[in-house]
């Protein structure tokens, strides 16, 4: 499969975002920022976030909306790579943030959900009413660490839901091409859940689960491999970056077809789908702090509010 490298030393990229004139948004989170990278290659900054910026997503006014983990300790290594490591000091907690993608403004818009405080909002993918689902993955420190949870917010400001909990380090998330079911992607277990969305903000749990959380297992890996974000396609498989064997692990709905699309980077953390007839994957090689672009066999299934970019 063919890589192309649109974009180099970025600080650990993360949160890719198609837009409607080919450009890639993506967050820098060793930096805090939210930056554009053009189809030639060119980069300009958007905005300055501060923090941790982490997932990113367009939502029905046209802004986007991130992520904001607050931040890691960051180690780099001998061999040049960058890696994430745990709480930092002068850590201020988690965020939704709001950025205007015309003027840069970013605006906080949630610091807790109605249950407890943000830890590390980490993923996010809005439904087709305009909510949006996030998964906030905790904090690690020394000793201990927090249980994460998903949540749904409205982009008025006016509700922040805690919906799923408790959680093992929920990472990444999306929808299902019928927007009935919710996936999410643990980072540490490597496993990736579905759960049947009962309406807006709520999760029907399955009869069976004997998870506490009440979701379905859809697939889990072997060996010391963790899963990240996700990307859904447009046939209902998902795609979920994968930590350790660089590479995108691609699943069924069923669980029972996996195939790995290997990628030149240990930490291939995050992927979307766009270009033409969302046929290319843009996929974040995060400890080697570059953006690549990959001919997909399929094509992706374009986000809610897409085309809504406001560029």
């Amino acid at each position: 499969m063919k890589i192309d490298i649109l974009a180099e030393g970025l600080a650990f990229p993360e949160g890719p975002v198609a837009l409607a004139d080919g450009s890639v948004l993506v967050v820098e989170i060793a930096a805090g920022r939210l930056t554009r990278v053009r189809p030639d290659g060119r980069r300009e900054v958007v905005a300055d976030v501060g923090g941790g910026p982490n997932g990113a997503a367009i939502g029905p006014d046209g802004a986007c909306y991130v992520c904001d983990g607050g931040g890691y300790e960051w180690h780099r290594h001998e061999d040049g790579t960058l890696h994430p490591g745990l709480q930092p000091p002068g850590y201020a907690g988690g965020r939704i943030v709001r950025v205007d993608l015309a003027s840069g403004a970013a605006r906080t818009l949630y610091t807790h959900s109605d249950k407890a405080p943000l830890k590390g909002p980490n993923d996010l993918v809005f439904d087709a009413d305009g909510g949006l689902w996030f998964s906030d993955l905790g904090k690690r420190r020394t000793r201990d660490m927090d249980h994460g949870a998903i949540c749904w917010a409205r982009i008025d400001g006016s509700e922040c839901r805690e919906v799923i909990h408790p959680m093992t380090t929920p990472n990444g998330v999306g929808l299902s091409p019928d927007g009935r079911r919710l996936y999410v992607a643990e980072t540490g277990p490597g496993r990736l859940w579905a759960f049947d969305i009962a309406g807006p903000g709520r999760i029907a749990r399955a009869p069976d689960s004997p998870a506490p959380h009440g979701g379905t297992l859809v697939a889990g890996l072997p060996g010391y491999r963790m899963f990240d974000s996700l990307a859904v396609e447009a046939d209902g498989r998902i795609c979920v970056a994968t930590l350790h064997d660089g590479g995108i692990t691609v699943v069924s709905p069923s669980g029972d077809a996996v195939e790995h699309v290997p990628m030149p980077d240990r930490f291939a953390t995050n992927l979307c789908f766009g270009g033409a007839g969302m046929r290319t994957a843009f996929v974040t090689l995060s400890s080697t702090g570059r953006l690549a672009a990959v001919a997909w066999p399929r094509p992706g299934l374009p986000p809610n509010f897409h085309h809504r970019d406001g560029l």
